[in-house]
């Protein structure tokens, strides 16, 4: 007799090599692949990832074509959605990745609840992470709030080597609704086709990127990739990361085959940061939206404001900070070392809140990771674990004279074709505000500097009064 089908729920695992979930449900008999746009998806995504989404999800339509099976798309409540796609095929199993947030583990418990009700097998797997975030634990069995005791405890775990793509097996032919329908470009308006003129999708173009990089400019990474004018020295990969178009398995077992040069362990370290990251979310899904330091809800942030929307404009008057927000309106990618220097600037040097960072991040990365974003947001704010100290504000200037020397990343953007592109790629309002020329700086730098120190002494001053009286001060 023939089995039953299994449903394959895909999320951010947009791929079929080393997809466990794809990979377990292949050896029981066909599958029934399907991407859901339910609304925790279509509330987190923002819109340059919309449109990247878009892209991906396409170029994974093409290879499930390719390799016999059907790829299904549906929109609406996930298990509402499941349970029908359920009745029409017959499968008497789901299978899926985990995720580590807060909204997709409510709604993935909810569904495995139910499944399970109804008697159908549901089972999750790890796919997104190296490890599952709770395999890296302190002796207590406690969440690690430091990387370097992580890094430490991590590697003594062996990651497990790759899937292979499997063998599928297709199914009668299930409706999908249209791709083009969901609209998943409409937010980015006039400026969508520009961003995606840029785009390089899909698995295949992730394993080309990841053989590429191992080729040349690996051997450069651990001392030039902190250079702002050789971004070809970085791995590129964490657009392919933040939709699943790769996992990081397949990257770490690369790494390995490569050797172990400076290079391939200073990005094996990058993977193990990212472990990190969704450890610590997995433990506190507050994190997206609250201080992890909770002590930090005095700290007299702005909220959003005029300061912030120049930042968000790149009209600061600050160079490198206005080339890096160019970049990503361009582009919808920044280098991880201008992502620190603009986080700086906004909550030290603007003393505005890192939500209001993280939120414009969210809209405007095409590698949107919800941990990664979360962490690094206060991890430069000094709000989250492992944290840089509140008095490291980073100076945009003398960070330019080091990982800009020449001006060539500077002049990209802010004299040069991108500069043009970016002009181009502007809602009409910004263009008719936008100054003439260069804007004067909004802040001084050293005032700016001063004014966070004054602020950050003040608020250490105020809860050792507290601390003191032994009164508990209210965070309403």
């Amino acid at each position: 007799m023939n089995a039953p089908p299994s449903i394959v729920w895909l999320r951010r695992d947009l791929r079929l090599a080393d997809n466990p979930a794809l990979f377990a449900a292949a050896e029981s008999g066909p599958v029934i692949p399907v991407f859901i746009l339910d609304p925790v998806i279509d509330t987190e995504i923002g819109a340059a990832q919309r449109l990247r989404l878009k892209a991906s999800l396409s170029a994974l339509g093409g290879a499930f074509a390719k390799a016999g099976a059907p790829f299904i798309l549906r929109r609406g409540p996930a298990l509402q959605t499941l349970l029908r796609l359920i009745d029409e095929t017959g499968a008497k199993a789901v299978r899926w990745n985990r995720l580590t947030d807060g909204a997709s583990l409510a709604r993935d418990s909810e569904v495995k609840a139910a499944l399970k009700a109804r008697g159908v097998e549901a089972e999750s797997h790890c796919g997104l992470t190296l490890l599952d975030p709770w395999r890296v634990r302190t002796a207590a069995g406690e969440a690690y709030k430091v990387f370097t005791p992580f890094h430490r405890a991590f590697v003594k775990h062996a990651v497990p080597a790759p899937l292979p793509r499997p063998a599928l097996k297709g199914t009668a032919r299930v409706i999908s609704d249209d791709l083009a329908d969901w609209r998943l470009d409409a937010p980015m308006g006039p400026a969508a086709e520009a961003l995606a003129s840029g785009f390089h999708v899909g698995e295949e173009a992730a394993l080309d990127r990841l053989d590429d990089w191992l080729a040349g400019p690996a051997a450069q990474y651990a001392g030039r990739r902190d250079r702002l004018d050789s971004a070809e020295a970085t791995t590129g990969l964490s657009e392919y990361l933040a939709l699943g178009e790769i996992s990081p398995r397949t990257v770490w077992a690369a790494l390995d085959r490569a050797g172990g040069d400076a290079g391939a362990e200073a990005a094996r370290r990058q993977l193990v940061w990212r472990d990190f990251a969704h450890a610590l979310l997995f433990d506190d899904p507050e994190i997206e939206r609250e201080n992890w330091r909770r002590a930090w809800s005095a700290f007299p942030w702005l909220g959003d404001n005029a300061a912030a929307e120049a930042w968000r404009r790149g009209e600061t008057g600050c160079d490198l900070i206005d080339a890096a927000m160019r970049e990503l309106w361009v582009t919808g990618r920044m280098h991880n070392r201008a992502r620190m220097l603009v986080g700086s600037y906004l909550t030290k040097h603007l003393l505005t809140h890192w939500r209001v960072g993280e939120a414009h991040f969210r809209d405007t990365l095409i590698d949107w990771d919800p941990a990664n974003n979360a962490m690094g947001w206060q991890w430069v704010a000094g709000s989250g674990p492992d944290a840089a100290p509140f008095f490291r504000i980073f100076n945009p200037d003398s960070q330019a004279k080091r990982f800009d020397p020449d001006g060539v990343y500077r002049r990209r953007w802010l004299e040069g074709p991108g500069a043009e592109t970016f002009r181009a790629m502007r809602p009409k309002h910004h263009r008719a505000e936008a100054p003439s020329g260069r804007p004067p700086p909004i802040v001084e730098l050293g005032f700016g500097r001063k004014r966070a120190l004054e602020a950050w002494a003040a608020m250490r001053d105020k809860s050792d009064a507290v601390k003191a009286t032994g009164v508990r001060e209210s965070t309403t």
